[in-house]
């Protein structure tokens, strides 16, 4: 097993332990998305006449900092005694300092989970005929599979996206299409960035899908043939279905990589959480506050990914299949 594929595994394991022995971590990331979901329902679906302003957040921010005041007085008060005092002081002090932030964060999160969701997504339908001519396919389809996925495996995302978006007349293809950039139809940006992670997870999904089918016996193929299904059909109905069970821990990888990777779209101006975090940071040059509250954010979303990924495993495994018993 690779190196990424053992931390695929290990990621599912977390997520394992996250369902079963970490309640209260369901619990909080429950709250996380039952709060990130009402923050988008107000701020994209429901009319301006019943929807708080999309640049305020829930939650009061003054009642919070009058409590993170009177704590660090009781800390300065108590002096050495009250330094327990002052780390909840600090604690609240900084989700005092959050709450104004979280709003266009959250916006930010929806562009990151777009992004990521789009890039899998896409990725996964080129990557099948990727796998399935590399490993199966004549000896020009497979040099064709082999140089694509090698080509993008080998070059860094950040320089795929600005040769697609500086590069190549993408952008002003796009811009031209209807509904681009209007209304909650993200700009032209966005999409180039789709394509951008699209090309690029199809090329890792690949690889996943290719070991995965490998790992298939190769008498189930036979077998197929035997009982009159043609070559095509025998690796879409046979041996398709048991390889893809082997690629979750793959796809795990992958889902996890491009949540993270979907901050190198910042770079081509596409307001996801990263881009948001690092522009509130430049106005109010508060960039720690700021960089952390992100990396919270991008925490919450692996998290839920692993959670995902580890109920797909569990759902999709059969006995004597992709290593269970």
């Amino acid at each position: 097993m690779s190196t990424e594929e053992s931390s695929a595994v290990d990621d599912v394991g977390i997520a394992a332990g996250v369902s079963v022995e970490r309640p209260w971590a369901l619990l909080v990331l429950a709250g996380f998305w039952g709060w990130l979901g009402s923050r988008w329902i107000n701020d994209f679906l429901l009319p301006d006449s019943i929807a708080v302003s999309s640049e305020r957040s829930f939650v009061p921010v003054d009642p919070v900092a009058a409590a993170a005041e009177t704590l660090g007085s009781v800390a300065a008060a108590l002096g050495p005694v009250g330094a327990p005092v002052d780390v909840v002081a600090s604690l609240v002090g900084f989700v005092a300092g959050s709450l104004p932030h979280l709003p266009p964060l959250a916006r930010g999160a929806w562009l990151t989970l777009l992004l990521t969701v789009a890039g899998i997504g896409f990725g996964f339908v080129l990557a099948v005929p990727l796998s399935v001519g590399r490993v199966y396919g004549g000896r020009w389809l497979r040099w064709l599979s082999l140089s694509y996925t090698e080509l993008i495996r080998g070059t860094p995302l950040l320089a795929q996206l600005f040769v697609l978006y500086f590069g190549l007349p993408l952008t002003q293809v796009i811009r031209e299409l209807p509904g681009v950039g209007a209304g909650p139809l993200p700009a032209q940006a966005f999409w180039v960035a789709v394509v951008g992670f699209t090309l690029n997870s199809a090329a890792y999904q690949a690889e996943y899908i290719r070991s995965a089918l490998e790992s298939v016996d190769a008498g189930q193929l036979t077998a197929a043939r035997a009982v009159g299904l043609s070559r095509a059909e025998g690796i879409r109905y046979v041996v398709l279905p048991q390889g893809l069970r082997y690629a979750i821990p793959g796809w795990s990888n992958e889902l996890i990589y491009l949540i993270k990777y979907s901050s190198l779209a910042a770079f081509i101006t596409v307001r996801e959480l990263f881009f948001r975090a690092e522009a509130i940071a430049n106005d109010t040059f508060r960039y720690t506050e700021l960089f952390v509250l992100a990396a919270l954010f991008y925490l919450a979303l692996v998290l839920s990914a692993s959670v995902v990924m580890g109920w797909v495993e569990e759902r999709s495994s059969v006995p004597g299949v992709g290593g269970r018993q």
